[in-house]
């Protein structure tokens, strides 16, 4: 089946921003006059909840404190996250979260190629914004032949929604793209979704269980990337329509 579309998850796999996405919770938290800090041991627990919102509901459901204080603080979640996105909009255009090794080289040989370039992500769709403009130039977003992301599914990640939402707005199938994730979770949504499935973990991800990944790489920098992705993606269809012809 011949490859037709590159579908990359944001945060971890396009850069590496979950710091930033941490120093912008803790920056939201003060200006809510709020004493809670998320340090990093902390943060790497958190990120097993996927989605801003999920995570802060998580955070403050766990906390010891009366009914009546925790109540307060879940209604909070909206607010807070709105402005944990200002905050991180804030610190990507300064810089703090550049794309990571390779990305920017295999954007551009997937265009020249003709194959197209969608993403799927849990991050909110203003955050999404500011790390294309900021790492690739003002105007990115329309590089992209998708961009699913998000609240625009019910169901998050390791749910498959999001990458068979991408799919269905591209108008292709599973067995047409390549999808890029960083974390266990996003690598049980695409595979869930039926795609070849490349894995590029970070210092917050590389001790999860990618095995389920059909490739896993420390980066995407290696020369020459999208030719090997394109054979490999090749040979486990062939593969796939051997084991069973239906598919």
């Amino acid at each position: 089946m011949t490859l037709r579309a590159l579908l990359f998850d944001v945060d971890g796999t396009l850069a590496d921003t979950e710091e930033t996405h941490r120093l912008a919770f803790n920056a939201a938290f003060r200006d809510f006059d709020l004493s809670f800090e998320w340090e990093p041991s902390l943060y790497e627990v958190l990120l097993d909840v996927t989605g801003g919102k999920e995570r802060l509901a998580r955070y403050f459901s766990g906390l010891d404190l009366p009914d009546a204080e925790r109540a307060r603080l879940r209604g909070l979640v909206a607010s807070l996250h709105q402005r944990k996105t200002e905050r991180y909009t804030e610190l990507v255009a300064a810089g703090a979260a550049p794309m990571r090794p390779g990305v920017v080289r295999l954007l551009h040989d997937a265009e020249r190629a003709g194959i197209r370039l969608g993403i799927a992500s849990t991050t909110s769709p203003s955050s999404v914004t500011a790390l294309l403009d900021a790492g690739l130039g003002r105007g990115a977003s329309s590089r992209f032949a998708v961009i699913a992301c998000g609240d625009a599914v019910a169901a998050k990640k390791p749910a498959p929604d999001i990458y068979q939402l991408a799919l269905e707005r591209l108008g292709i199938s599973a067995t047409e793209a390549v999808a890029f994730e960083d974390s266990g979770h996003g690598v049980a949504a695409a595979k869930a979704a039926g795609l070849f499935t490349v894995a590029t973990p970070t210092r917050w991800t590389q001790g999860q269980d990618l095995r389920v990944a059909d490739m896993v790489l420390p980066d995407l920098a290696e020369g020459d990337l999208l030719p090997r992705l394109r054979s490999a993606h090749d040979r486990t269809r062939a593969i796939a329509r051997v084991e069973d012809p239906t598919c």
